[in-house]
């Protein structure tokens, strides 16, 4: 493994921020001797993801919506480990619902975290990203390919994470610096949680119930797998879906 340290953002938002894709990455990074810097509101949590992994986690308190936590972050990272190698933007939520009548308050939370949230991350990581010949690696979503009727806003914020990571590629790939980004299916996390409309989040988990859904593990073995590449190889898309998921 190539990369030395990293940023992994964890879901801000998640009741258990030390569960679901953002911690298991930051597990597979830490097991195969990256060391890892974890971000997320809930410390706690965070504090225990360290505790039990399999290598080096430090826990730090992040916002990924306001810009000055995710600045010091970036230095404290630094600072720790002498440089960065790798961010990965994890950090999101999902709140399905109609567009008619909507709670537009709900739209700025999504495009805040979802959207916001991974352009001041990596905006803030570039810099040491540019001097290490580094990784960025977006989670994004199979929304950001195809929208579904409930999940507008979700998927806009999704399609915004694609085409900033694609413009981002072209500008720093030439520099050596590799722009992944991994659009995961129906996982098994917790973020159907963050659904308030009961309707909408009680169906959300009856679709993921029907099919055998990805585990956080799966999507952190691609990120492995990706930033895990010789220098002169870039994976800069994985497309992962359950066997079970049509669209």
């Amino acid at each position: 493994m190539p990369a030395r340290s990293a940023i992994s953002v964890t879901e801000t938002s998640a009741p258990w921020a030390s569960s679901g894709i953002g911690a298991a990455t930051a597990r597979a990074l830490a097991a195969a001797g990256v060391k890892v810097v974890a971000g997320a509101r809930r410390v706690d949590r965070l504090e225990e993801l360290a505790a039990t992994a399999d290598g080096e986690v430090i826990p730090l308190e992040l916002d990924v919506a306001d810009q000055q936590s995710v600045r010091e972050a970036v230095v404290t990272a630094v600072d720790r480990f002498g440089g960065l190698d790798v961010v990965v933007n994890n950090a999101g939520v999902m709140l399905g619902g109609p567009i008619v009548g909507a709670d537009t308050g709900e739209w700025d939370r999504m495009v805040r975290t979802n959207l916001l949230g991974s352009f001041y991350v990596t905006h803030a990581a570039l810099p040491h990203l540019l001097a290490r010949k580094g990784t960025v690696v977006q989670i994004s979503s199979t929304s950001g390919r195809v929208a579904s009727v409930m999940g507008g806003v979700y998927a806009a914020t999704k399609f915004g994470v694609n085409a900033f990571a694609e413009s981002l590629r072209q500008e720093v790939t030439g520099r050596g610096v590799r722009v992944v980004t991994i659009e995961p299916g129906m996982v098994d996390t917790e973020i159907a949680d963050h659904i308030v409309d009961d309707d909408i989040r009680d169906m959300a988990k009856k679709m993921a119930g029907s099919m055998r859904t990805l585990r956080a593990e799966d999507v952190a073995a691609a990120v492995l797998y990706a930033v895990g590449r010789p220098e002169h190889v870039a994976v800069n898309e994985i497309l992962l879906r359950p066997t079970d998921q049509v669209h």
